[in-house]
């Protein structure tokens, strides 16, 4: 029966597409994908033009990001890295940025799911040999209760006998804090002995995971003016891209658009990077649209 179904599978393996083989010099960033049957990275083929230019008022956390990868990519002891906050306001961005800024400075990406986490030190082990820096990009991370697969990142990360190679980093975000959902029994299970407060196992177990990255950055949802500050930011962008004003003619940042761009961030409830690009997306399209209709006398 063994040899039956080992045959079985040799044959599907023979005729089920097999893994793309990556090669690095021309690809920047690929998805790690696991099944039943294989597993292997996928490239990515379009990839973010974003700069850090067009990430505002995040400097700190900017500052902080380049210093870390700048010591990734010369082969210095550089962290693992956790950037938490506010949905929108340039977590995932930043990092994206950072790959278009260190990519010939031989930095790549790989993304990897939650689902996947499993796989982290093997897929470390697959590009220990390879000459470039990795970072291994876990977007938008959080568990509930009872979920264990953070305990395969936080073996990844630092606690497995195995020590992880040089080239590998992981850069991940997450809109908490500590990864994990906290409720308030967590912190009713604290007690106090002899004048010293001590954390509840729930409380320390949801650090424990945190803990295990060098550097964490919070993100803070914007303020009006600084909200506002990002759409003017997005919409020259796009304007200049499309050539929607003409060669010379400065954006026409006044009071209606302001009005309209914060009425958009109202209706989401948020200012966010996030929402200043959507809108800048939205008023820069209308406009194209109605130029081409009257272009072409729609």
């Amino acid at each position: 029966m063994k040899k039956d179904v080992k045959q079985l599978a040799q044959r599907l393996l023979k005729i089920l597409p097999a893994a793309p083989v990556v090669d690095w010099t021309h690809t920047m960033a690929a998805r790690w994908q696991r099944d039943q049957f294989s597993n292997g990275f996928v490239p990515l083929r379009q990839i973010d033009d974003i700069s850090l230019d067009d990430l505002l008022n995040i400097d700190d956390q900017k500052l902080a990001m380049q210093r870390n990868t700048e010591q990734f990519v010369r082969g210095f002891p550089a962290n693992n890295v956790l950037l938490w906050g506010a949905r929108g306001t340039g977590k995932s961005s930043l990092i994206h940025a950072l790959l278009n800024t260190y990519a010939s400075s031989n930095l790549r990406l790989v993304e990897v799911s939650k689902a996947q986490l499993e796989d982290l030190a093997t897929i470390a082990r697959a590009l220990a040999d390879a000459p470039y820096r990795f970072v291994l990009f876990c977007d938008d991370l959080s568990f509930e209760a009872g979920d264990a697969t953070y305990k395969a990142m936080k073996s990844a990360l630092e606690g497995s006998v195995l020590k992880a190679p040089g080239n590998v980093l992981v850069y991940a975000t997450s809109n908490r804090r500590h990864l994990l959902a906290e409720y308030q029994s967590d912190n009713q299970a604290n007690s106090i002995i002899d004048g010293e407060l001590h954390e509840s196992e729930a409380v320390d177990e949801k650090m424990s995971l945190s803990d295990r990255f060098g550097l964490r950055l919070s993100f803070q949802a914007f303020k009006q003016d600084q909200y506002l500050a990002v759409v003017e930011r997005w919409l020259t962008k796009l304007a200049k891209e499309y050539d929607l004003l003409g060669r010379g003619k400065p954006l026409p940042m006044d009071d209606d658009l302001r009005r309209e761009a914060l009425g958009w961030a109202l209706a989401r409830g948020v200012h966010s990077g996030r929402t200043a690009q959507h809108f800048a997306r939205q008023w820069v399209g209308e406009r194209l649209l109605v130029r081409d209709s009257s272009a072409h006398g729609h």
